[in-house]
């Protein structure tokens, strides 16, 4: 694979205008068909297999035209101070709200708060329901306008209204910190390399990739029904390792450079060996993301398989425009340790003989490596102590900022009709096979009214044909806590005794039901994930490093960081620990998809500072150096870049936590931390301590497995003939190769 990269790489150095144009051609076609593509649709979240939505699929055969996945809005009244929302004054005014709500054309149906006996007992609260023919996301603005108007013009009139429901969805914002993080990451670039031209490389082609990715998310989005949350992540993986995949091939050629090569050769050199790591490194990434797909959620899927492109645009462009700017460039990129005339004048900084940095603290973990792995996984163990205490959810408007309408609206709702109130249960009675579909319309009712945490059952609503009836369940509790959940299993064993009695099928869904059904189908497979993930990543680093205990070690330090980071997240965003400076308004469950998303994206990032660290030493260890003085060798080319990489992609990762969206803020604060934990205490203390234990028997590999495995020659030793050739047919070669 070294020869064939140092082939690519002299051939983009040579023929730049070319990759350049190609590169060039791709990010103006994504553009064109991200603008020319038509408007993302309703984005449909569904889980197949589950209990829930398995009633939804039947609400949608049996009650055609209910629009069972239409946008919902509770518009909520509350009456000022010592008034009732049966005064005739209010009265009017609420009724006034319901007509100009019912004028919209994509207003399926408006309740009448009276009608319904929508008002609280004290007579102070009351809530008109509004139910729309499309859903949230394809929801048109004027029709929220609408919504906001009609409840501008009750508030007008004296009365307190607030809107909850998916009506207001809106698309999530990052914020101003996004642009903060990429400049963090310009300065970071711009002290390791001591020239702006080469900092700017970096952040160029990952602009690039990450327009190419984002560009095609978009042009496909209505096709194969993409959400939003889709292209958010996608530029945030794409953003953080395009910077770095690039960072590490720059880094490399300025090293061939100070070792004398001509500009082509340490092109080639640069693409040869640092491009090979980051394609091992990529690959890791990739199989974490799609790997996904065994969880069976369309929505986890299309978010993996998206961002998982757009991590294959970025190591793409790193093995080719990369070396084509710097044919661009020419002399203007200096050797390693020369900085340029504007940030230094192109003197060496450093005393001749004067160790680095990193040579100093691997000699340091060499001498003391015990002390240094006792250090580092005691504090990891403590970091990870919250996880301990980690509760699964998904959020409502319950975890809305207080400053939002859907959050006082749910506040509203719960002070005039109870917690349970905001999360009623809708239990879905199939009797199609019953002989006597009333009587078990009825027996479920009477069913569910025995059970605990139950305040109201509504009577049966039958469908047009009669085989089919919906009863709404509304519990004593709110929808994310532990004593719903168990309302919803007892309801679902109860179902099971009623179908064995009458032949009908009980179900339970809503939002409520859905959302423990999801959490209970991500803790299911979370397990099996984690060992397709890590046993794929395994063997992959097996064939990388020729070695069994490198891959077991890299492993098990993930594990150690993944844990540490998720403790973290439970601190802050469970627990409330510095909620403020993260601004986190509400505490809660932390989401259930996020135990899952970390394992497979940090699982890939983790490798990629384990390969690119890694491989240094055993290039050393491979060209004949001891294996402490290999680990030395690996820290003194590669410390000084793996670190620089790992603050960029914390600056990248914590520039998400100023987004709107709950989800993407925890994901953000999430691979910040677990970036902080797995480069600076697992790569650059566990690691270097466990190998300097290990010595040689760190690179034994079995000599019948050493036969059977290809030799990929990460470390480039193919590279010390192919180096001094000088053929002008290089393409030919590239070809045939």
């Amino acid at each position: 694979m070294a020869t064939f990269l140092y082939k690519l790489g002299r051939l983009a150095f040579r023929r730049r205008h070319f990759v350049a144009l190609v590169w060039v051609a791709l990010l103006t076609l994504a553009g064109v068909g991200a603008a020319s593509a038509p408007p993302a649709g309703s984005t449909s979240f569904s889980i197949p297999g589950t209990e829930a939505q398995k009633a939804f699929d039947l609400l949608e055969q049996r009650y055609p035209g209910m629009s069972a996945d239409g946008a919902t809005a509770r518009v909520v009244f509350k009456a000022p101070d010592g008034g009732k929302m049966t005064d005739k004054a209010n009265k009017a005014t609420v009724r006034e709200t319901v007509k100009e709500l019912r004028s919209g054309s994509e207003v399926a149906s408006v309740a009448d708060p009276y009608a319904g006996h929508a008002i609280s007992k004290d007579g102070s609260v009351a809530y008109a329901s509004v139910k729309y023919k499309v859903s949230g996301m394809e929801l048109e603005d004027s029709a929220k306008d609408a919504l906001k108007d009609a409840a501008q013009d009750a508030r007008d009139a004296g009365l307190t209204v607030e809107i909850g429901g998916d009506a207001l969805t809106a698309t999530p914002e990052t914020g101003s910190s996004e642009v903060i993080g990429i400049a963090i990451a310009a300065v970071v670039l711009v002290i390791t390399f001591g020239s702006l031209l080469a900092a700017g490389f970096p952040l160029l082609t990952a602009i690039i990739g990450v327009g190419i990715g984002v560009s095609t998310i978009s042009a496909l989005a209505s096709a194969l029904d993409l959400g939003s949350t889709t292209s958010i992540l996608a530029s945030m993986i794409g953003l953080a390792v395009g910077i770095d995949y690039a960072l590490f091939i720059v880094s490399r050629y300025r090293a061939e450079l100070a070792e004398g090569r001509e500009r082509e050769d340490a092109a080639g050199r640069a693409v040869g060996t640092a491009g090979s790591a980051v394609v091992f490194a990529g690959l890791t990434v990739v199989i974490a993301l799609v790997g996904l797909s065994v969880v069976n959620i369309p929505m986890l899927t299309k978010m993996g398989v998206a961002a998982a492109g757009t991590v294959a645009v970025a190591v793409l462009i790193a093995l080719t425009l990369i070396p084509a700017l710097l044919g661009y460039a020419g002399r203007r990129i200096k050797p390693a340790g020369e900085k340029s005339r504007l940030l230094g004048g192109g003197r060496t900084p450093k005393k001749p003989g004067r160790p680095n940095m990193g040579t100093r603290w691997a000699s340091f973990v060499v001498r003391r490596p015990v002390a240094v792995l006792l250090l580092g996984v005691i504090g990891l163990g403590a970091a990870a102590i919250p996880a301990a205490s980690l509760e699964l959810g998904l959020p409502d408007d319950g975890s809305q900022p207080v400053s939002t309408t859907q959050r006082r609206a749910y506040d509203l709702l719960s002070e005039g009709f109870g917690p349970g109130f905001n999360g009623p249960l809708m239990v879905v009675v199939d009797a199609k096979d019953s002989d006597h579909p009333k009587t078990a319309f009825t027996k479920v009712g009477d069913e569910i009214k025995g059970l605990k945490d139950v305040v109201t059952v509504t009577p049966a609503t039958p469908n047009k044909t009669g085989d089919t009836a919906t009863i709404t369940v509304i519990p004593d509790s709110k929808p994310s806590s532990a004593t719903t959940e168990d309302l919803v299993h007892a309801i679902r064993d109860k179902g099971a005794d009623i179908t064995s009695a009458t032949d009908a099928k009980v179900l339970v869904t809503g939002s409520t039901a859905m959302n423990i059904d999801v959490s209970q189908k991500l803790n299911d497979a979370l397990l099996p994930y984690l060992a397709l993930v890590v046993g794929l990543a395994f063997l992959l680093l097996i064939v990388v490093f020729r070695s069994i205990l490198v891959p077991l070690k890299a492993a098990l330090g993930f594990l150690l960081s993944v844990t540490a980071a998720l403790g973290a997240v439970v601190a802050v965003f469970q627990w409330g620990w510095l909620s403020g400076l993260m601004n986190v308004e509400e505490t809660g469950p932390v989401m259930s998809m996020m135990p899952i998303f970390m394992v497979g994206v940090v699982f890939g990032l983790a490798m990629d500072y384990e390969v690119f660290l890694v491989t240094r030493m055993r290039e050393a260890f491979v060209h004949g150096e001891r294996p402490q003085q290999a680990v030395v060798t690996g820290f003194k080319h590669g410390a000084r870049v793996v670190t620089a990489a790992a603050v960029i992609m914390m600056a990248v990762f914590s520039g998400f936590i100023g987004s709107s969206e709950a989800m993407v803020k925890m994901i953000g604060f999430g691979l910040a931390v677990a970036v902080l934990f797995d480069a600076f205490v697992v790569r650059m203390a566990i690691v270097p301590a466990v190998l300097s234990l290990l010595g040689k028997r760190a690179w034994w590999l079995p000599k019948w497995l050493d036969r059977v495995l290809p030799n990929v020659d990460v470390e480039g030793d193919g590279l010390r003939t192919d180096a001094d050739r000088r053929d002008p047919d290089g393409e030919k070669e590239l070809v045939r190769a």
